[in-house]
């Protein structure tokens, strides 16, 4: 009689920021019906103002989960979770431009030395594949184009300083010792369970509430939009398919000024300039433009188009056509496949047909409301977010 093979033990990954907001996603999207099915996940996370347990309660009792609360700058936990993982995908950050320019020590301690903690303690340990989560604002900012990954780092502010930092950090211990390392670069993140004190939420909360919302400067800083379900997506092909050493953009390929991001949402919810609109003194150092170039892709792979920029109360009216921007196709499969439907200056698009994706499929809208009372509002921590906003929407 013919034994039956015992099925293979689950990949065993260690998840940093895994409460936040986009850390958080990607574990419910990695446990979820959708998800591969040969995962089992710890998230290490310290709960600061940004972490809330309650985005993890879709998941709290599958038997893949686990939850560490703990700081990721304390050697002898990530040494001892380390030992008992096979790949870690890294999203603990602090992430808020407007605080680390009010004090950045804290983004040098979390950002840097975290970083260098979990990576030492990586290399030690033999883990398989580190996956570095980071941002396009370690770019800089830039005037026209887009900037591929080769692109000299060159970032303006305490917070973006620091992940480039981390960036190098944990790149170096590829080039040193070996180790798989991978790195991503996203444009500005939005979705379900955003914290508050980010733009978007922020500016939907205020006019729902008949509040005012602060607007930047003259509003011309442009920001290209990415939703977290593509970003997670594009994070779960370069952890699977990505090559060691190598670092990928993740853009949304909607490029929109934060002027023109707030006549949308004052349309969506129904409020006025006039009534509505604060302009606030310009931040210190505020990067006029981000735009991330993102042709390059995983071996062998295809990413579906992102989703359009969406508004309304169950986050199924589209407010700006869609832009594909997201990764096209790999070396040797005839270069990248990308469409757009709206022209921009701005943007860099390249013609062909909406590749298909190659994973992941299911509802891209935002999720129904709990309510009827509050229908655009989003959980969130107990906290009071920061008073002045932010479009800088990268975190975890």
């Amino acid at each position: 009689m013919t034994a039956t093979p015992s099925p293979a033990a689950p990949t065993r990954i260690l998840v940093t920021g895994g409460a936040g907001f986009i850390g958080s996603h990607y574990v419910r999207t990695l446990l979820g019906p959708e998800g591969p099915g040969d995962v089992a996940i710890t998230v290490l996370d310290k709960l600061t103002y940004a972490g809330n347990p309650a985005n993890l309660d879709e998941v709290r009792a599958h038997p893949g989960f686990a939850f560490v609360q703990g700081d990721i700058c304390d050697p002898e936990l990530v040494g001892k979770l380390m030992a008992e993982h096979d790949q870690v995908v890294h999203f603990a950050a602090e992430s808020h431009v407007d605080r680390s320019i009010d004090g950045g020590a804290e983004f040098v301690r979390t950002n840097v030395v975290g970083t260098h903690t979990l990576i030492d303690a990586a290399h030690r340990a033999g883990i398989k594949t580190f996956v570095h989560i980071s941002t396009d604002e370690v770019y800089g900012s830039i005037d026209e184009g887009s900037w591929p990954e080769t692109h000299p780092l060159e970032p303006n502010s305490p917070y973006s300083s620091a992940k480039a930092s981390s960036d190098l950090i944990a790149l170096s211990y590829h080039r040193t010792h070996g180790l798989d390392v991978r790195v991503t670069r996203c444009s500005n993140n939005y979705g379900h369970h955003h914290f508050p004190e980010k733009v978007i939420p922020l500016f939907v909360t205020n006019l729902l509430d008949g509040k005012k919302v602060p607007l930047y400067g003259d509003g011309g800083n442009v920001r290209d939009w990415l939703h977290i379900d593509d970003h997670v997506q594009g994070i779960e092909l370069v952890r699977t398919k990505g090559r060691a050493g190598e670092v990928y953009n993740i853009g949304g390929g909607t490029e929109l000024s934060n002027k023109e991001l707030t006549g949308l949402l004052l349309k969506a919810c129904g409020a006025d300039w006039e009534t509505s609109v604060e302009y606030v003194e310009d931040r210190k150092g505020h990067d006029r433009r981000y735009s991330v170039d993102c042709t390059k892709s995983p071996r062998g792979t295809r990413l579906r188009a992102p989703q359009e920029l969406r508004a309304g109360p169950r986050g199924d009216r589209p407010v700006v056509p869609r832009q594909p921007c997201l990764v096209g196709a790999a070396e040797g499969t005839g270069g990248p496949q990308l469409t757009r439907r709206r022209p921009s200056p701005r943007a860099r698009v390249h013609p062909g047909p909406v590749p298909a994706f190659g994973a992941w499929p299911g509802d891209r809208r935002w999720p129904e409301p709990s309510g009827a009372s509050e229908p655009c509002r989003t959980p969130a921590p107990s906290r009071t977010p920061a008073p002045s906003p932010t479009e800088d929407e990268e975190e975890p």
